[in-house]
């Protein structure tokens, strides 16, 4: 079995789920599923039973006693402690150049919420033996409905001796009428954002397509310093860095982009849609965590941290409460939370 390096992202404004989730403390470090964070469970996931080796951890100065606080377990792990954010390519990047480049690496955002683990962990295990021979893959989540806010993978040729398929090309996110088509056609799968390649592999290709990052991260690195188990590249050669995301930077330039299919009951928990849809819920369609009372509602989330709430008759509405803040939104408007002036201005 090849062991696999999980290199968790983390990071994050906290506007979309605001007022819950919050600059100081962003939705990775929120038990929003459940009892466990969002970045707890993905380490979890991600256990040496599994295959996997201990988590490279790249987070933001601001969210670094967060993360010690929540890794499972202290002993294992190491944090590379972003200067400032530069998206996921140089992100990606700081964690290659301090690998092994035989190293496989598994990219995970540290904000997703999957429930099916042994799919996961399988999936992980078959992009792996790709990666070991030089593929850069993504995992391919079956899609379940038209979503529009998601990029999507086309599936190309199978590769031989493997699960997996070239990918065709990477699609950005589509229309309704577009992301309906996708569903009905069975050829795409939702992005979302896994990785999988050889750090080595990884680095040559960030070369290529984007050599300016992959030089100045590699100085950042050189110039770096270790106190214990964190890492701190040099900032002020990190702050040059022009930033890309890796879809753009690399995936969508190289010619070994490969995916693996799965369907994990995943979530990005992008919004408190995203979240209402991935909860347990009654018949009626239903969500409540927190003290709250329900009478004649039907698709009605209630979060609160104290208050309670009573709703009566009324549909399709999400009701937030944290603190002093109270936020309310219908299902459409969710994608709006982020920029209400108590998300932008905390």
């Amino acid at each position: 079995m090849t062991q696999i390096v999980p290199v968790i992202l983390c990071g994050g404004s906290g506007t979309r789920l605001w007022p819950r989730s919050r600059k100081a403390m962003p939705k990775p470090f929120l038990p929003l599923m459940g009892e466990t964070t969002l970045f707890a469970a993905t380490v979890l996931r991600c256990s040496p039973n599994a295959g996997f080796a201990d988590p490279v951890v790249v987070a933001g100065s601001a969210h670094v006693l967060l993360v010690e606080s929540q890794l499972p377990d202290a002993q294992r792990g190491s944090i590379i402690v972003e200067p400032e954010g530069r998206n996921t390519a140089a992100a990606i990047a700081l964690a290659a150049v301090r690998l092994p480049a035989e190293a496989i690496m598994l990219v995970c955002p540290s904000d997703h919420h999957i429930g099916d683990w042994a799919a996961f962990q399988a999936a992980a295990h078959e992009a792996a033996a790709l990666a070991a021979d030089d593929w850069l893959v993504s995992f391919g989540i079956a899609p379940t409905s038209p979503e529009t806010g998601f990029g999507y993978l086309k599936r190309g040729e199978a590769i031989a001796g493997s699960s997996g398929y070239r990918v065709e090309r990477f699609v950005e996110k589509p229309d309704l009428d577009r992301a309906r088509a996708f569903l009905a056609d069975g050829g795409y799968s939702w992005n979302g954002g896994i990785f999988a390649f050889r750090a080595g592999a990884f680095l040559a290709e960030l070369t290529q397509h984007r050599p300016d990052i992959a030089e100045a991260v590699r100085a950042a690195v050189a110039a770096g310093h270790e106190e214990g188990d964190r890492f701190y590249p040099d900032a002020a050669i990190f702050a040059t860095i022009r930033g890309d995301s890796v879809d753009y930077a690399v995936m969508e330039k190289t010619n070994r982009a490969a995916m693996v299919p799965v369907s994990m009951d995943w979530s990005d928990i992008g919004n408190w849609q995203a979240l209402h849809d991935a909860l347990p819920r009654d018949d009626l369609g239903n969500a409540v965590r927190g003290p709250a009372e329900l009478k004649n509602c039907r698709n009605v989330m209630v979060e609160s941290d104290g208050p309670r709430v009573s709703v009566v008759g009324v549909e399709n509405l999400i009701i937030v409460v944290d603190g002093n803040e109270v936020m309310i939104t219908t299902p459409g408007g969710a994608q709006l939370v982020g920029k209400l002036q108590g998300a932008v201005n905390q």
